[in-house]
Formats: structure tokens, C-alpha cells, sequence
């Protein structure tokens, strides 16, 4: 017991650290990051898009905590959570809504005030309908996913509208590849933990279509979707040709790996795609850069 005590002594900032989904922010600024490059043609203000990236990474952090607040029942029920700090009694739900709100107010503000408006406003959206749209629809419908895929593409326009201070086709077309690049991302996750899900009483496609028919056809939908949609940015003469060729073969590895997990519907072939969804995104950050010449 004492060993107990003294571990959970030392635990109180991880935990709060742990409450901005670390993983989740990276992604943010990784999206926000590919923003800014492209609506700006390069960086032509280091203040600006580190100021940027910090503004929209308190907004996700906060916006985070505030998704542990609202889910800490469920969280409770499923073996993937169960360890994480509101479930285990390490922070209070009360301070876990405080840290929150005070982290997306000051993302918002430090926006608002050191980048423009836009950003300020598109990062606010971002956060109210991760927050008060996405978390509550888990419990509604299947359709979760895709509600929760509009946020999830907002934070690269946030990065070109900070860059470019207004939003051009190149801002959309980012939109559409993020809203698109989710959908293999989240239903790989979805297949991998559905029991969870289930526990929890989340309503994901998995949960409700035990056999994944319509799962990995929503897989392979927006799998092949993004392919075209991958090559946006080319066509709209903001890259170049190493991150289209990047693009197409990154977009068509995506694909395949759907098919496969779709016909051996194991946990080791939705983890592989998981995987593969996780590269995607930095791999289209440096071919842009390279595309730049940085």
C-alpha cells in the first residue's frame, strides 16, 4: 500500500499530461503544420507558425480534457481506458473541467489576439464540435465517425488561414483529405477494441454489425476516395510532383491494406492499417517540405 502511494504521489503531472491525448495533439499540429506550409508557400514568419501551432495545440489539449471529463464512466468500463487518470481517481473531474476549459480559452485567445481571427474561430469549431458534438453522438450513433471527421480535418485549414489569412480551394482540399484519411483510421480502431466499445455503450459500426460488412466497406469507401482526393493539392498547383507520386502510393498502400483486413478481418491486419494510417500523414507533411525545397 505504501508503494501504492508514494507511485501515485509522483503521478499528478503525467496525468495531466495525459489528459491532452498527446497523440491526438501531435496529429493536430502535424495537420495544422501541413497547413501553414501550403497556405503560405513555405514559412515566411517563424513567430507566426510557432505561435500557430502553439495556439491550436492548447485548443486540442483542452478540448481533449474536456473529452476524459465527459467520458469518464465509459472510460471506466473499457480495458483500454480503465487506467487513465479520471477513471483511476488521480485527478478530479472537477479539475480535469477546469484544466480543460482554461487550456481552450487560452488556445483560443493566444489565436484571437497573436494570429488572426479566423484561426482563432476555426480552432473554437474545431473544439466545440469534438467536444459537444463527436463525444455525446457515441452514444447516439454509428454515424459518430463521420460527425467526428469534420473536426478532425479543421485544424489544416486553422494552419492555412494562419498563413494565408483567408481560405482558399487549397484550405478545402486539405479539409476533404483529412475528413477522408479518418474513416480507414477510426473503423481500424473501432474493429480493433469493439468489445470495449460495446462495454462502454458506444454505439460503433463493429458494435452494432458484429460480421464488419459494412465496416470495411466504409473502410474501403473513403480508402479509395482519398486516392483522387489525395492528388487535390497538385492539381490546384501547390505541390509538386514528389508529393503527388507520394500521394498516389501512399493513398493505393491504404487501399490494399483495407482489402486485406477485410478479408481476413483479424485484429494483426486492422493494427497494420492503423499503422499505416498514422505514416500517412507525416509522410505528406515531408513530401510537401521536400515539394518546397526546405
Amino acid at each position: 500500500m505504501a508503494v501504492q502511494k508514494n507511485h501515485c504521489s509522483k503521478i499528478p503531472f503525467a496525468a495531466y499530461i495525459e489528459l491532452t491525448k498527446p497523440r491526438i495533439s501531435t496529429l493536430v499540429l502535424v495537420t495544422t503544420a501541413l497547413g501553414f506550409f501550403l497556405g503560405g508557400k513555405g514559412i515566411a514568419s517563424w513567430p507566426l507558425f510557432f505561435t500557430t501551432l502553439f495556439g491550436a495545440g492548447l485548443t486540442c489539449a483542452g478540448a481533449s480534457a474536456l473529452n476524459h471529463y465527459l467520458e469518464r464512466d465509459a472510460d471506466s468500463k473499457m480495458k483500454r481506458t480503465q487506467n487513465r487518470p479520471l477513471p483511476r481517481g488521480i485527478i478530479s473531474p472537477s479539475n480535469a473541467l477546469s484544466f480543460g476549459i482554461i487550456l481552450t480559452l487560452a488556445g483560443v485567445i493566444l489565436l484571437s489576439v497573436r494570429v488572426n481571427l479566423l484561426t482563432a474561430y476555426l480552432s473554437l469549431l474545431t473544439a466545440f464540435l469534438y467536444v459537444l458534438v463527436y463525444t455525446p453522438m457515441k452514444r447516439i450513433s454509428w454515424l459518430n465517425t463521420t460527425i467526428g471527421a469534420i473536426p478532425g480535418a479543421i485544424p489544416p485549414m486553422g494552419g492555412w488561414a494562419a498563413a494565408a489569412g483567408q481560405l482558399d480551394a487549397g484550405a478545402w482540399a486539405l479539409f476533404l483529405i483529412l475528413f477522408l484519411w479518418q474513416h480507414p483510421h477510426f473503423y481500424a480502431i473501432a474493429w480493433m477494441f469493439k468489445e470495449d466499445y460495446r462495454r462502454a455503450g458506444f454505439k460503433m459500426l463493429p458494435v452494432i454489425e458484429k460480421d464488419g460488412r459494412r465496416t470495411f466497406f466504409q473502410i474501403l469507401l473513403f480508402a479509395a476516395l482519398l486516392i483522387p482526393a489525395s492528388t487535390l493539392p497538385t492539381i490546384l498547383g501547390i505541390s509538386g510532383r514528389a508529393y503527388l507520386y507520394g500521394a498516389l502510393l501512399s493513398g493505393i498502400w491504404l487501399f490494399v491494406l483495407g482489402v486485406m483486413l477485410s478479408i481476413s478481418k483479424s485484429f494483426r491486419s486492422a493494427q497494420k492499417l492503423l499503422r499505416a494510417t498514422v505514416i500517412y500523414l507525416p509522410l505528406l507533411l515531408f513530401l510537401i517540405v521536400l515539394d518546397l525545397g526546405f
